[in-house]
């Protein structure tokens, strides 16, 4: 009889003397014209002795299952799955974000008839993580090894992905949303090269998973931007160009604006993007840019507001325009609930008023994406504060520049603001 490698085994029953443990260990015996080394026969023991094992616990579960017993989790190693039944990721038959469980793939059948329905309604924000520290670059950005893109799966149906910082220093953010019938692509990163910024490829793969977890072969993508004004987000589109099952919102103001049936209610009106139970609002929002705008997930109960709000340094281009699109945001915010204000960059830190440079690679002391929506209320007094005016104003979650070069810099601190030193990352 033959083992791994071609090498013949016996049967030994000195397991308990010479590893402590009850049981029969596979023991190979090298032919006498074997050249193989005492290392090389160390290894294929071992690996005999752990498939050994493998296969004894494999047959103890086979059977406990296959006896029609209660489902222990012990026996997979999860000790959170204990549901009444053999279902090892959770079982089927529960909601699919009831709270205090782990927004995955759990909540879906083993084993489809036809392709799984999400049901979006539910009292309050999804539940879902983004407690998660980004990848921050290098200070010689040709050395960094970080992923280009990276992505993190804030629940089942939501996923945030960022632009690594020493491919572009602005490290934009982009959204992926995903319903019933179809998914939303929320902006495109800084840079239009695959090779560099593997965009399309990425969003691809999490499409296909996806798809693939809720029995569906194809899944409609609509790419939309924040503005098509702005570079750090708009340059990835041209990926997507050519893509099947797939709808480009174009970017000239008067075509995005007949999109959303906006041309004669810009921009006090609201548009949609129906994925299928889970329907995204558009809201007009310009300030920094002419074209800009906000869009609300009720599902997450997310706003994401590109550049308009976020946390660094937000150039206002019409400070009339940009003050009336926090008093939408306001409005709004009061008529549906809202969890966080999520932006296009980060570029403060996490002490009080202090932010990177343009051009900076390396950022170790980001401050976190999220924002809460009293945000909303100081950014719109403080931007009634430098309106019509050259000025800057720092605060502690965001700095305006209106009307100045957004490389300006103050002497002035302001009152209020905790004045702290980051130390130094090196």
């Amino acid at each position: 009889m033959h083992g791994y490698y071609g090498i013949p085994y016996i049967m030994s029953e000195d397991y308990d003397s010479r590893h402590g443990m009850s049981g029969t260990r596979l023991s190979t015996m090298p032919r006498p014209t074997s050249n193989i080394t005492i290392a090389q026969k160390c290894n294929i023991d071992i690996f005999l002795v752990v498939r050994t094992e493998f296969c004894r616990s494999k047959s103890i579960l086979g059977n406990s299952v296959a006896q029609g017993s209660v489902y222990n989790p012990a026996l997979s190693g999860n000790s959170q799955s204990a549901t009444g039944r053999a279902y090892p990721n959770g079982n089927p038959e529960l909601g699919y974000n009831p709270p205090g469980v782990r927004n995955t793939d759990s909540a879906v059948p083993l084993h489809r008839s036809k392709p799984v329905v999400h049901d979006y309604a539910c009292d309050g924000p999804a539940p879902g993580a983004l407690g998660f520290r980004w990848t921050y670059g290098s200070n010689v950005a040709a050395r960094n090894r970080d992923p280009r893109v990276q992505v993190v799966q804030y629940n089942e149906d939501t996923f945030v992905l960022r632009q690594n910082v020493c491919v572009h220093w602005e490290a934009p953010f982009t959204y992926l949303l995903f319903g019933n019938n179809g998914a939303l692509l929320i902006d495109t990163g800084a840079t239009a090269t695959p090779a560099h910024y593997p965009l399309r490829e990425t969003v691809d793969a999490i499409i296909t998973r996806w798809g693939q977890a809720r029995g569906r072969s194809k899944v409609p993508l609509t790419v939309a931007l924040t503005s098509g004004e702005d570079i750090a987000q708009n340059q990835g589109l041209a990926q997507f160009a050519g893509r099947a099952d797939t709808t480009i919102v174009p970017k000239p103001l008067p075509v995005m604006q007949r999109f959303y049936g906006l041309q004669s209610s810009w921009p006090s009106g609201t548009g949609r993007i129906d994925l299928g139970d889970r329907v995204i609002e558009v809201i007009p929002t310009p300030g920094t840019h002419k074209d800009g705008v906000t869009f609300y997930d009720p599902y997450c109960q997310f706003l994401f507001t590109g550049d308009l709000l976020f946390p660094g340094k937000i150039n206002i281009g019409n400070d009339s325009d940009f003050i009336a699109s926090l008093e939408r945001l306001k409005a709004f915010a009061g008529k549906q609930g809202i969890k966080w204000l999520l932006g296009g960059h980060v570029e403060m830190m996490f002490v009080p008023g202090k932010y990177y440079p343009r051009f900076a690679t390396y950022k170790p002391y980001e401050r976190v994406l999220e924002m809460v929506p009293a945000l909303i209320d100081e950014a719109l007094q403080y931007a009634r504060e430098v309106q019509g005016k050259d000025m800057m104003l720092i605060r502690p979650d965001f700095a305006f520049f209106n009307g100045v070069s957004p490389d300006q810099r103050t002497q002035v601190w302001p009152e209020g603001v905790p004045n702290i030193n980051p130390p130094r990352p090196f």
